[in-house]
């Protein structure tokens, strides 16, 4: 059964961060599978979509051309714009089912009024949102308000994990209607990095956001510096940006992230920001690199299976573990081998592709 699908996120695309990542992917995973998908998003973007998707864009206005992700002011008229052009392309394809990823798509389906209306949790808002304000408490509690008021209202709910399912599930969404279901990610558009036995760098990949705890990265380098002076760090990111001791390496779209990632490195991912799932994980998962991972935001790692996890913001266990994959080759190589069988496995894109659509067949009425 083909299904004429429209899948929203209200985000800027193509852009090379984890969201975009997570939208694109699902909906490349649904149009493999035959069904009819068409994306529809913000007006505007980082550079030309190359996904061979069918994209609907919005209304681009005028001097609007922030990527970064996060509340901003004319972000309810963007919204606004995509509501509208969501309601267009329903009417115009006969779209049968919307996918929405992440909270503003939610709405903005919600304000077009097309049912069924699966709903892509990426996180919860009341773990994200104080990242975006100095002040916490006001935006904590928002961010409760919104878990409490908004998932509920869809037909379904699709999770990356089981503790973002739970937390959910304890503010009003019914457990029957949560589903987890893993990002998908094809291992072979990653090259296998060689590993080395030569002390390679350690490597950051991704956007500069506060919820990516970079200081405690920084931190644990100074230890780990104590101990190997010859230590490198790098940072491979899309946003223009500089740190002492530390090389910026850009990173504008997904071809160059996969060159840096096909060499050999130590990764690290100190988000502590516990709702999300890291696409960046999955990524040097694919790539096969040692991976060090605090334990909030390590969902698809083992500890000593497929990578390495440590407390959460604990800068000398994090220090330890990286001097511990810097010195030992033998173990870099066996990590990275099980992290990409892992990826091989659980997270195959026609896997994910099949939950999703057996999903959404289970919400239309029998043929």
């Amino acid at each position: 059964m083909t299904l004429r699908i429209a899948m929203v996120g209200a985000c800027p695309y193509p852009v090379p961060q984890g969201s975009q990542v997570f939208l694109r992917d699902n909906a490349l995973a649904l149009a493999a599978r035959g069904h009819d998908v068409h994306l529809i998003v913000y007006g505007h973007g980082d550079g030309e979509d190359t996904s061979g998707l069918r994209l609907h864009r919005s209304t681009a206005f005028p001097g609007v051309a922030r990527t970064k992700s996060g509340p901003y002011a004319v972000k309810p008229l963007l919204d606004l714009a995509l509501a509208f052009t969501l309601r267009r392309v329903v009417h115009q394809e006969k779209i049968e089912v919307v996918y929405a990823h992440n909270y503003e798509a939610l709405l903005v389906a919600l304000l077009a009024g097309k049912r069924p209306i699966i709903y892509h949790a990426h996180n919860a808002m009341s773990d994200e949102l104080p990242y975006y304000f100095p002040f916490k408490n006001g935006p904590r509690q928002l961010g409760r308000w919104l878990d409490c008021t908004f998932p509920k209202r869809a037909d379904h709910v699709c999770v990356p994990h089981r503790r973002l399912a739970g937390h959910l599930i304890v503010r009003g969404c019914p457990p029957g209607k949560v589903s987890i279901v893993p990002p998908p990610m094809e291992a072979q558009a990653f090259t296998q990095a060689k590993i080395e036995n030569t002390a390679p760098p350690v490597l950051y990949a991704g956007n500069l956001d506060p919820y990516q705890n970079l200081g405690l990265l920084f931190e644990a380098m100074k230890l780990v510096r104590r101990h190997m002076p010859e230590a490198r760090l790098k940072i491979a990111t899309a946003v223009s940006a500089s740190f002492p001791q530390t090389e910026v390496i850009p990173t504008p779209d997904i071809d160059t992230l996969r060159t840096v990632l096909a060499q050999d490195a130590v990764f690290a991912v100190p988000r502590v920001s516990w709702s999300g799932y890291p696409i960046k994980l999955l990524n040097a998962m694919a790539a096969g690199l040692g991976i060090v991972a605090c334990e909030s935001a390590a969902y698809p790692i083992t500890d000593g299976v497929n990578g390495l996890i440590v407390p959460d913001n604990n800068a000398a266990a994090f220090a330890t573990a990286i001097e511990r994959l810097l010195t030992d080759h033998k173990l870099r190589t066996q990590l990275g081998q099980q992290a990409r069988l892992t990826l091989e496995t659980e997270h195959r894109p026609q896997q994910v592709a099949e939950q999703l659509e057996k999903i959404a067949q289970d919400l239309l009425p029998p043929q």
